[in-house]
């Protein structure tokens, strides 16, 4: 995993001239349900390690797919090679579709994605927050997630995410597996928000080495509009600076539905890295 993000990390560093935030975490998050036998492709070379990586996962009818070449092994045909390996192995899974992320920044992978038969379907931001300062205390009361909350935890997260762009629908039983199998589980990072004995609004949060991360943040339909969002950030980025974390990042949308980019903003964070998917039919 450390040669991965170091790949897509010296990739990060030189499409956007600076540093990357990217740790092993973050490629941990990305591949903790990768199947790795038949899912991930390495290219590696005498002297230089690591030159190129991708991999892909199918959910439903769609592929998805994200791959990095090294700066000094670009223009090579090593990127059309891992998107011919990407797109064979999703036709084999039956995908109607796959979707590929990458960097705005990094014009020859558009190029690239649009000579393959690619368009651009949507851009995605990671927002970034500076935690120097004591964040204001919320407003209204946010309480720890419990294993007793998990069920209607995740029935929250699902319906807070119907409305968005490409959701992914996925049964309890799936869902839980899949957090607690995550190498940086911890749910004393979870929190939640109820009405009564509803649970109504929830933040999924991780500890990752470049600082934390709000994995999901998510207020139910009929709850929306009354700061519950708003909350959930500040109570999160309160608990983090507390553990000594300096910094707190998310993804998201950039047309977000539910304006949950303008909350972004009013509470402090900005746009730190833009991402492009791409969306091609499968036969």
């Amino acid at each position: 995993m450390a040669a991965i993000a170091e790949l897509f990390g010296a990739q990060e560093e030189s499409k956007l001239g600076r540093p990357s935030h990217l740790s092993v975490d973050d490629v941990n998050g990305w591949l903790h349900t990768a199947a790795f036998e038949t899912n991930t492709w390495l290219v590696e070379e005498d002297g230089a390690g690591l030159v190129a990586a991708a991999f892909a996962e199918l959910h439903g009818d769609r592929g998805y797919a994200l791959g990095a070449v090294h700066p000094e092994a670009e223009n090579r045909g090593l990127g059309s090679q891992l998107i011919e390996l990407s797109e064979r192995r999703m036709n084999e899974e039956d995908a109607r579709r796959i979707l590929a992320w990458t960097l705005a920044a990094d014009a020859p992978a558009a190029e690239l994605y649009a000579r393959h038969g690619y368009r651009e379907v949507r851009r995605f931001w990671e927002m970034a927050i500076d935690l120097e300062d004591e964040p204001s205390e919320p407003l209204v009361a946010v309480e720890t997630f419990r294993e007793a909350d998990a069920s209607a935890f995740h029935a929250a997260n699902e319906e807070a995410f119907e409305d968005h762009w490409e959701p992914h629908p996925q049964s309890f039983e799936t869902w839980w597996a899949r957090q607690r199998a995550r190498s940086n589980y911890d749910p004393s990072l979870w929190f939640l928000i109820r009405d009564a004995d509803e649970v109504v609004a929830i933040a999924r949060n991780e500890q990752r080495a470049s600082g934390g991360y709000v994995g999901s943040l998510g207020v139910r339909r009929a709850w929306r509009g009354r700061g519950y969002g708003r909350a959930l950030l500040l109570h999160s980025f309160r608990e983090f600076r507390r553990r000594g974390m300096t910094r707190a990042t998310l993804g998201v949308d950039s047309t977000n539905p539910t304006g949950a980019t303008h909350l972004y903003e009013s509470v402090g964070m900005h746009v730190d890295l833009e991402m492009i998917v791409w969306e091609k039919l499968l036969a």
